[in-house]
């Protein structure tokens, strides 16, 4: 039996190696065989210049570059019929090497989900990976190859218009959600229901200074290596098939001409063996950064720093073969580029079969499949955080004779897709639900719905504030949607002012006046400031952009059909003035202690304590902790440490926590942050309930960059926390590393 098992296995082995070792030699071969002009071709990558409607017309540029083999990819090319005709065309070329087809598939493609920081306030690892996997499936039966997906630049800025295109503020959650999303866009690379996934943007894009976007990074190695790289290298981990570098510099040097960044650490220490592709135009922008004087220098910083594959700029196509001739680089160089990318193309059996991803009969069952649908209801509703619930007027009662629906969120459908959704024809008109229809499809025969605008989202007309106290005066309850435009967060989106838009919040104050139940309802990419509103208003729910499903998710909310969970992955400020805020901050040697002022760390004029903290969202329900226990107290670093305790609900409803395990190292040789999350938990547990759950600490978990970059731990002393978000810890401990 042993030696049965032992010859399957080499068998197995021998298999996995000979394909693999077959596409290396496919490789290689290709290679031979091709001019070094049709090498620089597929280092380049083009956008599609068809209305995404309109009729299939080829710029003629573009089909002459095609047809040499001049082209390796393209961008905004979505739907068979379009991949299908570029596809063709690179068929007519010399050596038939298929095209990459890639596109911005962030957050759903025809089903649209929530935005990823939407998502990430869910902490379900296992939703985002599967959001990601019914994208990648409606967008590859759409012939598209690749995603620039998932964004895990890690940020602490609000302000940041691209926060809502991320996993927030920590490290450790943006860390296994990177992994999460890369499992999901590319399941297995080659299957018919997956694309390759673009980790993004390398490097520290998050930390772009005044929250600007496309601006300067200037931190330490070490804030490098430990806040903003992590997430990278899970991406790694997960098999990510490409990097897409960052239009910022680091420290003085463009990320897309960083060779410490792309050689010394991604190819190098990390060992990646996928394909780096520029931001749009990123190459020729270093030429505006002052880092390059023209683009042949541009190039040479490029394709040097790692850089493979040239998005829009042009710069590689004019001029690598005139770096080639004058032996400022070797063809070597660019055999590694051109090899990374058609690897790809074969793991994707392209090859094979160019067109095999180019089937409308399986697009038109794909984006159209009622389970996805039913998912991102389900998912949607994971990401509704309940900030404040004070008076209990949530959930709704179904008997609830008139509701009153106000504000400018209400009935339009686009603005719940968010920025980032695939623009298909008919988006408003086909299966986006509105806030309006949601709360129609829950309602019964019994229940008057009443509507009134109020007010817009923008500007200082309050012709709308009368009808509105009209209605609300009605009503039984009122729910008042509002919050930020949907393009309002997103690429090149960056706020000076995060407040709550316009008159909104006047709106608010009008209509608090009626003394009626009121609701309000917050739709953002970003955390927003509404301080007026966060104090007085005993009910507040934040919804960002929840897709497709918005309305009938944020009903299933508010009926208490499904009971919030979510936590805030970003803190809440309550003045732009604190910004950057987050919750893993040093101590410094004066701390602010129950908001002392006087020769102390802190303003004169604003608490140090955030708005919302990191980590925060109620339940309809209320849990218990209980009963903390450690395997040991004392542990080396070959060791580990068992935690233990009982979570109970304690309340009237079914629902779920996210139970959070927070570490602070307390004295090292480089000051630590005064927490940081290590682990978390989310758990279901039905009306008087109690599980005991465990967490395992190993020296993973006590390790950090030390002055020499050095992943490791010290001997001491650690403070063990646990709770309900990073500033409601419910139960503590300690233990210690000791030799």
């Amino acid at each position: 039996m042993k030696y049965i098992l032992k010859t399957i296995l080499l068998l197995t082995f021998s298999i996995a190696f000979s394909q693999s070792k077959s596409i290396d030699l496919r490789v290689e071969e290709l290679l031979k065989k091709m001019t070094l002009e049709e090498k620089i071709g597929q280092l380049n990558q083009y956008t599609d210049d068809w209305n995404i409607t309109g009729p299939l017309i080829v710029n003629p540029n573009k089909e002459t570059d095609v047809k040499a083999g001049m082209l390796g990819s393209m961008l905004n090319v979505n739907g068979v019929e379009r991949t299908r005709k570029y596809q063709e065309l690179a068929m007519q070329s010399r050596l038939k090497i298929p095209l990459l087809f890639g596109f911005d598939v962030i957050h759903g493609y025809k089903t649209t989900f929530p935005i990823p920081l939407a998502e990430a306030a869910s902490w379900d690892l296992s939703a985002m990976e599967l959001s990601a996997r019914i994208a990648a499936t409606e967008a590859a039966a759409s012939g598209i190859h690749w995603t620039f997906a998932p964004m895990v630049d890690i940020s602490r800025d609000p302000r940041w218009g691209r926060v809502m295109e991320g996993a927030g503020e920590d490290t450790f959650l943006g860390t296994k959600i990177a992994y999460a999303r890369v499992k999901g866009f590319q399941g297995k690379l080659g299957d018919l229901n997956s694309v390759m996934a673009c980790a993004k943007h390398f490097a520290a894009y998050g930390a772009a200074v005044g929250g600007r976007e496309y601006n300067s990074v200037d931190l330490s190695d070490r804030m490098l290596w430990e806040v903003y790289l992590p997430p990278f290298k899970a991406a790694v981990d997960a098999g990510a098939a490409t990097f897409m570098n960052a239009f910022n510099d680091i420290n003085g040097i463009p990320s897309t001409g960083n060779k410490y960044i792309q050689r010394d650490i991604l190819k190098g220490k990390w060992n990646y063996k996928g394909f780096v592709v520029s931001d749009w135009g990123s190459i020729g922008e270093m030429y505006t950064h002052g880092y390059s004087k023209d683009g042949i220098e541009a190039a040479f910083s490029a394709i040097t720093a790692g850089s493979d594959m040239d998005m829009e700029s042009n710069t590689y196509r004019n001029t690598l073969s005139q770096l080639v001739n004058k032996k400022r680089i070797s063809v070597a160089l660019i055999d590694d580029a051109v090899r990374r990318i058609l690897r790809k193309k074969f793991e994707l059996g392209l090859f094979e079969d160019p067109f095999r991803f180019c089937n409308s009969e399986r697009q038109k069952i794909a984006l159209n499949n009622p389970e996805h649908t039913k998912a991102t209801r389900e998912i949607a509703a994971k990401c509704v955080v309940l900030l404040k619930n004070e008076k209990n007027i949530l959930p709704l009662s179904k008997e609830t004779k008139t509701i009153a629906f106000i504000g400018p969120m209400v009935k339009p459908k686009r603005i719940n897709h968010g920025f980032w959704a695939v623009n298909l024809k008919d988006v408003d008109s086909t299966y986006i639900v509105s806030q309006w229809e949601g709360l129609e499809n829950k309602i019964g025969k019994n229940t008057k719905l009443l509507y009134a605008k109020g007010c817009d989202i923008e500007g200082d007309s309050k012709a709308g504030f009368q009808e509105a106290i009209d209605v609300a005066n009605q009503s039984d309850v009122v729910l008042l949607s509002i919050g930020e435009r949907y393009n309002m967060s997103g690429e090149a989106k960056s706020r000076s002012n995060i407040h709550l838009p316009g008159i909104q919040e006047e709106l608010i104050k009008e209509l608090q006046k009626t003394g009626k139940p009121i609701v309000i309802l917050i739709n953002a990419g970003r955390p927003l400031i509404f301080n007026w509103t966060a104090d007085n208003m005993p009910t507040i729910v934040y919804t960002w952009w929840l897709g497709s499903e918005a309305g009938n998710a944020i009903a299933d909310v508010l009926f208490g059909d499904y009971n919030p969970s979510a936590k805030l992955p970003m803190t809440f400020p309550r003045a732009e003035g604190q910004i950057p805020i987050y919750y893993n901050h040093f101590n410094t040697g004066r701390p602010s202690i129950n908001e002392e002022k006087l020769y102390k760390s802190s303003y004169i004029d604003l608490p140090n304590t955030p708005k919302f903290p990191f980590g925060y969202g109620l339940s309809y329900t209320t849990f218990n902790y209980s009963n903390l226990k450690l395997s040991k107290t004392k542990m080396k670093s070959n060791e580990k440490i068992e935690v233990s305790l009982d979570v109970t609900n304690t309340g009237k409803y079914e629902g779920e926590e996210i139970v959070q395990l927070y570490l602070h190292d307390k004295f090292a040789s480089l000051i630590r942050p005064i927490k940081e999350l290590k682990d978390f938990q989310k758990i279901k547990l039905a009306v008087g309930e109690t599980k005991t759950i465990t967490f395992v600490i190993d020296n993973e978990k006590l390790s950090f960059y030390n002055h020499k970059l050095e992943f490791t731990s010290e001997p001491g002393d650690f403070d063990l926390m646990i709770g309900a978000s990073s500033e409601d810890i419910r139960l503590k401990s300690s233990f210690e590393l000791v030799q």
